[in-house]
């Protein structure tokens, strides 16, 4: 055991590594807001365009494009184009995502499944009676449809916008709740705005599914292969008079994801060596594909269509279909129908009721065995923002209205989606002025976090810095010679400076194959640890990572005036491998395959590890336990 109790005791050394890392869930959520963003300017520029020149922008999306192959082709206008087409790849993303959570995040505990799923059942079945309510009577009442569902990327960037102080655990939770009634809008659009069903391309449309999933099941990762089945899916449920974005959620939760694992990482790395050795094309592509291959195909799909889907294809679709002709009779005339009523009231108060209610009744009923992962000042947060309800809303409303309806249909969409960033920002502006403690009780809940480290902290055996009994403790899992973890370790001082509750503790993982001296360095520093001194020498190590061959340990354990003797003797003898051993076993069963990984408070840290982000977890977890006690 190693210990200290003074978190912000003077270290050894620093390195020369400051500059901040990136990391894909930063990436992924600085997406998601620029995305929302974007998306944002295109539906001003379809306002605007429709009302300078309606002529133009009626003739350009109505342009027929066709694409023939043989005897068969596919014809549509370019606004079918990108509302079918394009937005298969969005709603990839979206499966893409949900997976990941299901394999990774929240949603590995399986029970959570249960609460976002009935939030977006409330959240849905309350704007539909909502909606029928106000147009009861009238032959609008079948565009119901367009009041129910929620738009995943417009909610989540606007979340990302209005509610900076909500946890991330509440993305997820919205995120869910936005997946599974995307998938119920599937459902709808295939039976009650589908005048017609084709059977037989139906069934080739769900037997190419099929195929997809045997074909991922053995483990085939060639791309093409996908692209091949996908495309003959998407035609044929175009065919069958099926919404063919439905190819792109399914392929999306078919794609698992999985942090790379140890074995196929030093795979790549000999494929490398035996490169570097004969570097001929044929090793190239071996080189590349074992490297493809040790990430899960769910992390390659969201780094190759994120992006384009959030900068590209969702301004495409505002801009193809937000353009709303306006003038002061079409407002007047608007704002007192009941399409545009049912759907504004649907969205912006019938959402938060749906989706606050139902996660309450399941919370009741399960006597809080289910409870939601955020507390109930985020549940009607999220509950607000669910009532923005872009795509698939506007997508059901072209299918439901024509002419003047379809407009007042699209002007209360847009006017609900206001309506609902407007609320979330005032739902946090309440909670920010809440006393301390009921703002973090409302914010963060009591719902106990998913535990990701398998091996739990020992004080009697791990080394530890900072106080035995502090309420945050971070476990980092590192190298002595990893450069990244040369990186962090300037993040980790500061963070130990900064929090005076927070402890730290250091388990090896020494990655043999790229590293030659990570081995031995780690055993020096448990044969330094033996003689009082591991933290002094962890200073040193990290310090001069370019120089961690034998003469140079044993010149750090002179520096440290240790017993030379034993110091030689331990390193000669290996006498601490097994221990360095168990540290590795204890990686491996926490599915760490590269460093520096960390863990706060036994939860595992997907993102960035700057000062900024460590220090917004810290003190996440810190609310959390303060919440809990």
């Amino acid at each position: 055991m190693s210990t200290s109790t003074d978190s912000a005791a003077p270290f050894a050394g620093r390195t020369a590594w400051l500059r901040n890392l990136e990391a894909p869930v930063r990436e992924f959520l600085r997406t998601e807001t620029g995305g929302a963003l974007v998306m944002l300017a295109g539906a001003v520029a379809a306002l605007i365009w429709v009302n300078v020149d309606r002529p133009s922008y009626d003739s350009l999306w109505a342009t027929n494009l066709s694409i023939h192959i043989g005897g068969g082709s596919v014809s549509q206008n370019l606004r079918l184009w990108v509302n079918n087409g394009l937005m298969t790849f969005f709603f990839l993303i979206v499966g893409l995502e949900a997976r990941r959570e299901i394999d990774l995040g929240e949603l590995r505990d399986r029970r959570r499944l249960a609460l976002p799923a009935a939030a977006a059942l409330g959240g849905m079945l309350i704007p539909i009676g909502i909606y029928l309510l106000v147009n009861a009577g009238r032959p609008s009442t079948h565009g119901w449809g367009t009041a129910m569902s929620t738009d995943t990327a417009f909610a989540l960037g606007m979340l990302a916008l209005v509610g900076r102080r909500f946890p991330s655990s509440l993305r997820t939770f919205i995120l869910t709740v936005a997946v599974a009634d995307d998938l119920v809008a599937f459902v709808v659009i295939a039976t009650a705005y589908t005048n017609t069903v084709s059977v037989v391309p139906l069934l080739v449309g769900i037997g190419a599914l099929g195929v997809a999933f045997a074909v991922r099941t053995r483990r085939v990762r060639n791309g093409a292969v996908y692209l091949a089945i996908g495309l003959v899916a998407w035609v044929a449920f175009l065919k069958s008079g099926v919404d063919p974005i439905i190819v792109g959620v399914a392929a999306g939760l078919m794609s698992i994801a999985y942090p790379a694992v140890r074995g196929d990482l030093e795979r790549a790395t000999d494929l490398f060596r035996l490169f570097r050795e004969q570097p001929t094309s044929e090793y190239a592509q071996t080189v590349r594909e074992g490297v493809r291959t040790a990430l899960s195909p769910n992390e390659r799909l969201q780094q190759l269509y994120h992006p384009v889907s959030s900068y590209v294809i969702l301004p495409l679709f505002a801009l193809a279909n937000a353009g709303i002709p306006i003038s002061g009779h079409f407002i007047t005339t608007a704002y007192g129908s009941p399409i545009t009523l049912g759907i504004i009231v649907g969205y912006v108060v019938g959402k938060p009721v749906g989706i606050s209610g139902a996660t309450w009744l399941v919370t009741r009923l399960s006597g809080g065995r289910i409870k939601p992962p955020v507390g109930w000042g985020s549940v009607l947060a999220g509950g607000a923002i669910a009532g923005i309800g872009f795509t698939v809303s506007i997508l059901i409303a072209t299918l439901a209205f024509t002419g003047i309806e379809l407009q007042e249909a699209k002007l209360g969409v847009l006017t609900a989606a206001l309506g609902a960033s407007a609320l979330t920002w005032a739902v946090s502006r309440a909670i920010r002025m809440l006393p301390e403690q009921l703002k973090l009780r409302a914010v963060l809940g009591t719902s106990q976090a998913v535990v990701d480290l398998a091996v739990p902290v020992d004080p009697e055996r791990d080394h530890i810095r900072g106080p035995e009994d502090a309420p945050v403790t971070l476990v980092e899992y590192g190298d002595f010679q990893c450069s990244y973890c040369g990186q962090a370790e300037s993040v980790i001082r500061d963070l130990l400076a900064d929090f005076g509750d927070l402890r730290y503790v250091w388990r090896h993982l020494p990655l043999n194959d790229v590293h030659i001296y990570a081995q031995t360095a780690a055993e020096a520093s448990e044969a330094a640890a033996a003689q009082g001194k591991f933290w002094e020498m962890y200073d040193l190590l990290l310090a001069h990572q370019d120089a961690l061959h034998v003469r140079a340990l044993i010149s750090y354990a002179e520096e440290l005036e240790l017993d030379i003797e034993r110091f030689r003797q331990a390193l000669r003898k290996r006498k601490y491998e097994g221990r360095i051993a168990e540290d590795v076993e204890s990686a491996d069963a926490s599915g760490v395959s590269g460093t520096p990984t960390f863990f706060i408070n036994d939860r595992r840290h997907y993102g960035a590890y700057d000062i900024d982000t460590l220090s917004a977890e810290v003190r996440a977890a810190r609310a959390r336990a303060a919440v809990a006690t």
